[in-house]
């Protein structure tokens, strides 16, 4: 399985939101200049990101996004789903009833790996990875 630029955009912007003060609006220009990532493609991450309730928008000169949940309420797992779509190795993992699932050798292994890779991006929250990058600030370098 491959994240796409989608995930590690909306990811990074994501995060870049959490690091402004609260209730501050983000335009997509602002993110756009202090990211790096074109204004254009964020409004196309932000669309589903909005649909999810992981961003609200407000119209108008002042406008802007406003993250829609608390930061520690909206994991890894919320925002790659929003825009990569779901996270299965190969479509017979979602599937209830897989016709050849009674002679299937390699099923269990992909689902093992899915629950794995659900397992990990769901414990991790904008929250945590805040706190990751102040502990990153914070830490001596010695070379």
């Amino acid at each position: 399985m491959r994240i796409s630029t989608k995930g590690r955009y909306s990811l990074e912007a994501l995060l870049y939101m959490v690091l402004l003060r609260d209730g501050d609006y983000a335009s997509t220009r602002t993110i756009s200049k202090n990211t790096g990532i074109s204004d254009g493609y964020l409004e196309q991450l932000f669309t589903p990101l909005r649909k999810a309730g992981i961003l609200q928008g407000i119209r108008g000169p002042r406008g802007g996004y406003l993250l829609g949940k608390a930061p520690d309420k909206i994991s890894v797992g919320d925002i790659l789903r929003a825009v990569e779509g779901p996270l299965e190795p190969v479509d017979c993992v979602g599937l209830k009833y897989c016709p050849a699932q009674d002679g299937c050798i390699s099923r269990h292994t992909w689902r093992d790996l899915y629950e794995g890779i659900t397992d990990c991006v769901d414990s991790i929250s904008l929250a945590d990875l805040v706190e990751a990058y102040y502990a990153m600030d914070k830490m001596e370098y010695t070379i």
